[in-house]
């Protein structure tokens, strides 16, 4: 078990950030989504937007840190979704390299983002997860979230229709 340290995110870490998106990405769906289109993911496309995240804290980004090197990000904030309440906080996106799965980083990564959702003062949180992607599933209803089975919608993603659907807990 590799000892991980998360702090919040700094412009610094974009680039890292982005890396381990794509990669675990590319990892997550391979077989579910078009090759092609999972091989034209760059991390370089990517990078920008979390900058930007970063910069104007929207989502807050924290990073899991091995050593000195980013092995993990957690985004998170307020719900997106309309008609939420606005003590509804939302896991935006959460990641571990493909290296570091089942090692303990996504748990630490979900404990800093429910304190950061607590001190913001939400009592409740969601995350949007694609039915296929089984590992993330599995990994947020072992951390107390239940599916919501009436929100379930499509997108479409590389030409493929994804079902997802979202997944709630209370944070206390």
């Amino acid at each position: 078990m590799p000892n991980i340290e998360v702090r919040p995110a700094t412009l610094r870490d974009a680039k890292a950030i982005a890396q381990v998106h794509t990669f675990a990405v590319q990892e997550a769906y391979r077989g579910l989504l078009p090759e092609d289109y999972l091989r034209a993911l760059k991390p370089e496309e990517r990078q920008a937007y979390w900058r930007e995240a970063i910069e104007y804290c929207e989502p807050q980004v924290m990073v899991a840190l091995e050593g000195d090197k980013v092995v993990g990000f957690v985004g998170y904030d307020r719900s997106r979704d309309p008609k939420s309440r606005p003590t509804t906080g939302e896991i935006w996106a959460i990641y571990a390299a493909p290296s570091h799965w089942q090692q303990g980083v996504g748990l630490a990564l979900w404990d800093a983002a429910r304190d950061g959702l607590l001190e913001e003062g939400c009592t409740t949180a969601t995350v949007w997860i694609p039915l296929c992607n089984e590992r993330a599933l599995r990994f947020h209803e072992t951390a107390g979230f239940k599916r919501e089975l009436a929100t379930a919608k499509t997108s479409l993603v590389g030409g493929v229709r994804i079902e997802e659907i979202r997944l709630k807990r209370a944070l206390h």
